[in-house]
Order: structure tokens, then C-alpha cells, then sequence
């Protein structure tokens, strides 16, 4: 007990980090967040759209993190909710407490979806689905063992088909997570299951 306290004392309230690959349901679960109270650490650099109809709840600053030394914006988001891509974690710097949500989709509605939002843009993915599926695969191995190795961290993942079959169990889940003081009523409200596109029948880890 002495020691938890001496570690809040120290590093203060938790960040939490909701993360993932992109298109993988971190929008869902900021969405899910604010709705259950928490104050979310984001700009209006990016606004809604036809991809994200709710929005992308982002930090333009949290883009810097690989390449800024200066990190000390992040004290602001202690005890607040702030979004972080996946291959993005291992910039966190020490001297905070992460409680992190990892996101996770299955790989071929995750680049189903990536290759929707491109061609929107007028982009096109440079490698086929295969090459990406299994990137991501071993991106994630990476990423799941960065949470398990630093003390900072404590993770929780979060499967996306998961949170829109069963938004209640979700939300109950995210909240004992997170200390249990989270409205799990209005996180599971806001859950849209008509934003569920891009599903696949032949699900990949």
C-alpha cells in the first residue's frame, strides 16, 4: 500500500492510452470514454468525416512523439484519456503511469477498411494484403510485448466485433479497468453498431 502510494504521489494520476492500428476501433473506444465521463486530452486538428462520423478524438502533438524530445505536454493528460497508435508506444517516456486499451481487429477488416479510407483520398496501399496482414501481425507481437515488459504499463485489450456485440460487457470490462468510476450505461450507448463496416467473414487475429 505504501508503495502505491508513494507511486501516485510521484507520477500522479494514470494516462490512459487507448491504442491500436489505425481503423482498429480506437475512435469507438475514446468515443466510449467520454461518454462514461472521462475528460480526453484532443484537438480539433482533425475533424469528422465520412470515415469517422463521431470523430477521431486526437492530439496532433501525440504525432511528434518519435521525433520531439519535448514530452512534457504529457503531464496535462494524467487522469485524462489521450489516443496513441500503436507504433507509437514505445516513445511514451518513463515518469508517468499508463493504463493502456489495446484495440484489437480482425487484420483483414483492419486493412479492408485502411484500403476504403485511401481510395477515398485518392491514395493506394504500396503493398499488397498479404505483405500488410503480416506486418501487422508481428507489429502487434512487438507491441503486446513492450506492455507486458515495462512497469509503467498496465494493458487491457479490447476486441472490436467484441465491443459492438456485447457493448454492456465492454464497457463493464473498460471501467473495472479503470477503476470503476466510469458510467458504464453511456459508454455502452454510445456504441454504434451501424459504423461496424468493413466486417469479414473469414476473421484473422
Amino acid at each position: 500500500m505504501l508503495a502505491g502510494f508513494v507511486t501516485r504521489w510521484r507520477h500522479g494520476d494514470p494516462i490512459v492510452i487507448v491504442s491500436g492500428l489505425p481503423r482498429s476501433g480506437t475512435s469507438m473506444l475514446m468515443s466510449m470514454l467520454q461518454a462514461g465521463g472521462l475528460e480526453l486530452l484532443t484537438d480539433a486538428a482533425r475533424t469528422a468525416d465520412v470515415d469517422n462520423p463521431k470523430g477521431y478524438f486526437e492530439l496532433e502533438r501525440v504525432k511528434g512523439l518519435a521525433t520531439d524530445p519535448d514530452k512534457s505536454w504529457l503531464r496535462a493528460g494524467r487522469g485524462k484519456g489521450l489516443k496513441v497508435i500503436s507504433h507509437l508506444l514505445k516513445y511514451l517516456p518513463p515518469g508517468h503511469r499508463y493504463q493502456v486499451i489495446l484495440a484489437r481487429r480482425d487484420l483483414t477488416e483492419v486493412i479492408d477498411s485502411q484500403d476504403t479510407m485511401l481510395r477515398r483520398s485518392g491514395e493506394d496501399n504500396t503493398l499488397d494484403d498479404d505483405q500488410t496482414r503480416d506486418l501487422y501481425r508481428r507489429h502487434l507481437v512487438n507491441a503486446r510485448a513492450l506492455l507486458r515488459g515495462r512497469r509503467d504499463m498496465r494493458a487491457l485489450e479490447v476486441h472490436y466485433s467484441g465491443a459492438i456485440d456485447d457493448p454492456k460487457a465492454t464497457a463493464a470490462r473498460i471501467n473495472r479497468f479503470l477503476g470503476g468510476k466510469l458510467d458504464e450505461a453511456a459508454m455502452a450507448a454510445s456504441v454504434d453498431p451501424t459504423l461496424y463496416r468493413n466486417r469479414s467473414s473469414n476473421r484473422s487475429p
